[in-house]
């Protein structure tokens, strides 16, 4: 090798990870765009979180406070927790980052499930460990395969709960039953990023858990029901041994002051969480019905998307119709990625939204 041809090496294993991709924002038709590939929040903030963040501009100059306590006391109030077991970040995958920093080296394993979040294989790659895949049930995950998957070097399992993108929960009952057939020394991280639209008896997103055990995890979002996603926040609910390693190696100002104002008002607005709610209340299953009425299958959700099959005889494939949806400046998510080419999830978008969706793929049905 040539002194020109030299250069600094990464780490093996990193460009074995493939980059993270996400959802489109530009259509290729003229006129209003009606982005449906991100999963965001259709109403936008809270009115309470814009106003504190544009209070924030005068004081751009200080660094913010380093242990997001605003943050982390209206989260406690919300949900009746200690704030000294809440750690924030910006977002939730900062947080899946950290803990597989903190807590996965080489020769350990980390188990996620083969439609999981493709976050997951990124952290547990860049810290030298093994992604383990294990099959879904049914397109939900299977406590089953999880535990029989488990090794003496798995350390830490993943789990999507309701999953990305296929919009389906694991009920809390068999959460349970997974926490208890883990060894004590596996990490069981639950994602709670859809929690907020859940409206199932049987779901719990992790607190319960958190609170009595010591290797539990769930992680939350602003990105999604509270419409915060440009500024980057999540939090994590962790048991204090846990919450001492992350704040061990986080970053010392991780989270921006503007997103500790706007997320602490975010919180305490909880009508407008409540609005958000209620609008995926009735668009959800209006799309869903929709949909299958033009003959499509679509898994059923608990999310604010919806994931729709194209029949695998080729006639009106997935990515055909995601090339005449983005004609129509309706912006879906190809799911390739995830093992699912004859798919497309589609979030639940505002009135305007759905109706340009089903509209343009009603058109693409009958041609």
């Amino acid at each position: 090798m040539t002194d020109t041809e030299k250069m600094p090496r990464p780490r093996e294993g990193v460009l074995d990870i493939a980059a993270y991709v996400p959802g489109k924002s530009a259509g290729t038709g003229a006129g209003k765009v009606h982005k449906l590939s991100s999963n965001e929040s259709p109403l936008g903030p809270s009115p309470a979180a814009l106003q504190a963040y544009a209070a924030c501009a005068q004081n751009l100059a200080l660094y913010p406070d380093g242990g997001s306590s605003a943050l982390r006391e209206a989260l406690a109030e919300c949900y009746g927790i200690n704030p000294a077991n809440i750690v924030c970040g910006a977002g939730s995958d900062e947080l899946l980052q950290l803990l597989a920093s903190g807590y996965l080296q080489a020769g350990d394993e980390a188990i996620y499930t083969e439609h999981g979040f493709l976050v997951y294989p990124i952290v547990i790659r860049a810290n030298g460990a093994t992604p383990v895949v294990v099959p879904e049930r049914d397109l939900t995950a299977d406590v089953d395969a999880i535990l029989a998957a488990v090794t003496p070097r798995t350390r830490m399992v993943f789990l999507a709960n309701p999953n990305n993108p296929t919009g389906t929960y694991v009920s809390f009952d068999q959460i349970k039953r997974l926490q208890a057939g883990l060894p004590p020394d596996c990490l069981l991280v639950l994602d709670a990023a859809y929690a907020e639209y859940v409206r199932r008896n049987d779901y719990e997103a992790g607190l319960e858990l958190v609170s009595s055990f010591r290797n539990v995890v769930m992680t939350r979002t602003f990105s999604k029901a509270y419409g915060l996603a440009g500024l980057r926040l999540g939090w994590a609910y962790c048991p204090a041994n846990v919450a001492d390693v992350l704040n061990r190696i986080r970053g010392p100002f991780n989270v921006g002051m503007p997103a500790i104002a706007a997320g602490a008002a975010a919180v305490r607005d909880q009508a407008h969480l409540a609005k958000a709610v209620e609008h995926n209340d009735v668009w959800l299953p209006k799309v869903t019905m929709a949909v299958e009425a033009l003959g499509l299958k679509v898994t059923p959700s608990v999310g604010n998307f919806i994931l729709v099959h194209f029949p695998p005889d080729g006639c009106r494939t997935a990515a055909q119709a995601d090339a005449f949806l983005a004609s129509n400046n309706v912006i879906v998510r190809r799911m390739d990625g995830y093992g699912l080419p004859g798919a497309l999830r589609v979030s639940i978008g505002d009135a305007d939204g759905c109706t340009a969706f089903l509209t343009a793929l009603q058109t693409f049905m009958a041609d």
